[in-house]
């Protein structure tokens, strides 16, 4: 081998400060860089794929889907992974782009909501003792998915926009984090496939889109 570029990085193991599960398009590098720093993290494992969080909501097959687990998995084994943000932007090519929802940004975002807290749910399931985020990165910042209620969703960083649509109230929103953790509970005893949980991942989703 031949030495083409000097660079001293430090050579210690580390514990990372989160896993980060983006896309690898190249406009949404800028804020996902700078969203990490605000969140003060430092150490990231990340997990750059296409459609990023889409890997675990909607994958185009098997493999994809058992791909990203296996790599959120050795993170958690590897560098003592605590903390999982998954990501998925504006415009995404895998999802057909804003075209696919005919320049709806509203219509856009929502199915986002649903596919990112599709994603978290599978690997909440999957790795009950770690802490997931799910996020929607725009073009005009990073925006944390709210567990139900409508779109705009509330900006990370800054206190929440003022949105004349009824959102549910901090204790309806932790009787339902409750209710699921539950859920979880009795559900992890008993499922011996992937498929198992995904079909109870989707059936989740379901029940709850008929309580929104």
């Amino acid at each position: 081998m031949r030495k083409v570029f000097q660079f001293d990085s430090p050579p210690g193991q580390y514990v990372a400060d989160a896993a980060v599960l983006c896309c690898f398009d190249h406009r949404i590098n800028m804020a996902v860089r700078e969203f990490l720093k605000h969140q003060k993290i430092e150490r990231a494992d990340m997990i750059v794929v296409a459609g990023g969080a889409k890997t675990l909501a909607s994958p185009r097959n098997d493999f994809e889907q058992d791909f990203i687990l296996e790599q959120v998995r050795m993170s958690i084994r590897l560098h003592g992974t605590k903390r999982v943000l998954v990501m998925s932007h504006s415009d995404c090519a895998t999802y057909g782009g804003l075209a696919h929802f005919k320049g709806d940004r509203d219509a856009e975002a929502e199915h986002h909501r649903a596919e990112l807290l599709r994603a978290r749910d599978l690997l909440t399931v999957h790795f009950p003792n770690i802490a997931v985020e799910p996020y929607f990165i725009k073009f005009d910042g990073v925006w944390q998915v709210n567990e139900s209620g409508a779109i705009p969703l509330t900006p990370v960083g800054d206190k929440p926009i003022d949105d004349p649509r009824v959102t549910p109230s901090r204790e309806s929103a932790l009787r339902s984090e409750t209710n699921r953790f539950e859920k979880y509970k009795g559900a992890l005893k008993s499922f011996r496939s992937r498929k198992e949980i995904n079909a109870w991942t989707s059936e989740l989703r379901d029940e709850e889109k008929r309580h929104d």
